[in-house]
């Protein structure tokens, strides 16, 4: 048998024994890249008490469609979407900063075209109709800064039917009376959960309104969780680790 005959069966046999594992990983990576994505809260506390700081979440990518912002290997050379769809008022969305589409933030959306959103005294309005909120508890907690904050929590309900927990440590913060705000074409509103920490669409020369174009994906579930167990909160935590938090649905 030739030198090339040796060579090409010894390389047959090496492929032969790694083709599985290959393929295995490139599905992983096309699956990981394409529908689903990994992305850790941090340092942000715009969302609790629905993510805390170290969660580390799993976004549907393609549940809006594909964008430029969305699709990997820089694969995302064009504007608009493909496939796109609006999201839900309700839904957690990962997101391009309008301002610095290099910076991915995380909100939940409020409002979807047409919408007439505005905040009284802490109150959600949305299209003339307060939106109910009922008190869950107080507490308080450390910043990532180090200084302890007292805050309330209340669920609050979308004429929808989503209900939701939102953070509030005052009823008349900066943004807790706004103006009226009309989401153009093409755009969404969205706030943080964590209402009076929380830079958002409430203000339009920082975030403002997030052209649908600029969404990544829906956040669907927290898998792990590195939450600082000593903050403060009322989390259920075992050695150190919040463990209570794996595998916890993104409502």
């Amino acid at each position: 048998m030739s030198d090339d005959k040796l060579e090409i069966s010894y390389a047959g046999k090496i492929w032969n024994f790694i083709r599985e594992p290959v393929i295995v990983i490139m599905v992983f990576l096309g699956v990981h890249s394409f529908a689903y994505a990994q992305y850790e809260i941090w340092p942000s506390e715009s969302m609790v008490p629905t993510l805390e700081i170290g969660d580390r979440i799993i976004v549907n990518k393609y549940a809006y469609g594909y964008s430029r912002h969305s699709l990997p290997f820089g694969m995302g050379g064009f504007d608009g979407r493909i496939m796109g769809k609006l999201p839900e008022r309700g839904d957690v969305v990962v997101f391009a900063d309008p301002k610095d589409t290099g910076r991915t933030m995380i909100k939940r959306i409020i409002g979807l075209p047409g919408d007439e959103i505005q905040l009284i005294r802490g109150r959600l309005f949305l299209n003339g109709h307060i939106l109910p909120r009922h008190y869950e508890k107080s507490y308080s907690y450390r910043e990532p800064a180090g200084h302890m904050v007292s805050v309330r929590e209340f669920s609050e309900e979308n004429p929808e039917g989503r209900r939701y927990h939102i953070a509030e440590r005052t009823d008349f913060g900066r943004l807790d009376n706004t103006v009226g705000y009309r989401v153009p074409p093409g755009h969404v509103f969205a706030m943080g959960d964590n209402r009076d920490n929380s830079g958002d669409s409430r203000i339009l020369n920082a975030t403002g309104y997030i052209p649908v174009e600029n969404l990544i994906g829906r956040a669907e579930v927290v898998v792990i969780s590195l939450y600082d167990c000593d903050d403060g909160k009322d989390i259920e935590c075992k050695f150190g680790m919040a463990f209570s938090r794996f595998f916890k649905k993104v409502i």
